[in-house]
């Protein structure tokens, strides 16, 4: 893969990847993989099957790549819609299992201090609670409009519903977890 000046887009680095260049493949895993895990995660609420559905999301992407048709789609609207196809089929297979919050291991900034990790834990932990309240529908939306920062056409691409859909959806779900998170703001420093 040849560095220029601008980074090439995930679009063409995909084509370079169906073409032949392991290098592409390196750039776009250590761009998408880590996008696909935070959702996953969120969605879930559970770690250890997001990293399983990122891995299935990484290898669907290569099986996709020789016929990827530039244009068409953008790469991470492709990846966050399989991501949330794969949640969403988890999810359905453990419905009858659950998983308890306290199982979920959160990501460690080492740049904190003790105390800063573990406030920021306790929020993490807090809004994966919260979120968790959710139905899976608000969830999917406030974790992409909010965590992952999509815009809401994207959202409704992904998730396959309008775009008034989607404005529904996270207004509905950032009330819920407002409410949900108030009688907290003290406890996790916000007071």
């Amino acid at each position: 893969m040849s560095h220029s000046q601008t980074a090439p887009t995930d679009d063409a680095l995909l084509v370079l990847f169906a073409n032949g260049d392991p290098l592409a493949a390196r750039e776009l895993t250590r761009r998408l993989a880590p996008r696909a895990l935070g959702v996953a995660t969120r969605v879930l609420g559970d770690r250890a099957e997001a990293e399983d559905i990122t891995q299935e999301v990484m290898m669907r992407l290569w099986r996709a790549a020789p016929e990827w048709q530039q244009g068409q789609a953008k790469v991470s609207t492709w990846l966050y819609r399989v991501v949330m196809n794969l949640c969403i089929d988890r999810k359905r297979r453990l419905k009858h299992g659950s998983v308890g919050i306290e199982d979920v291991p959160e990501p460690v900034d080492p740049a904190l201090s003790a105390a800063e990790k573990l406030q920021e834990h306790s929020r993490w932990d807090a809004l994966q609670a919260a979120l968790m309240t959710l139905s899976d529908r608000q969830r999917q939306a406030v974790v992409l409009r909010h965590i992952e920062e999509l815009s809401n056409p994207d959202i409704a691409r992904i998730m396959d519903i309008s775009v008034e859909a989607v404005e529904s959806l996270t207004a509905r779900g950032k009330r819920a977890l407002a409410k949900a998170l108030a009688g907290q703001r003290e406890e996790l420093g916000y007071g």
